[in-house]
């Protein structure tokens, strides 16, 4: 089995017997975002705070 569908295969049997597919759906993508976050910053895809600061900033005006 692939690493992708054994990892999502632990993440759906780590979720409540009582969790919405909805839920479920939140969880696996929560991992994929954090997943992602990850090797971007391994890979030196990153910016300063100050920068994101002033990018956040520009989003409210």
């Amino acid at each position: 089995m692939t690493h992708a569908k054994e990892l999502i295969k632990k993440i759906v049997q780590e979720q409540p017997d009582d969790s919405s597919f909805d839920e479920i759906l939140r969880e696996l993508a929560f991992v994929r975002m954090v997943e992602r976050g990850l090797e971007d910053s391994k890979a030196g895809r990153v910016i300063s705070n100050e920068n994101m600061k002033h990018r956040i900033k520009t989003w409210r005006e």
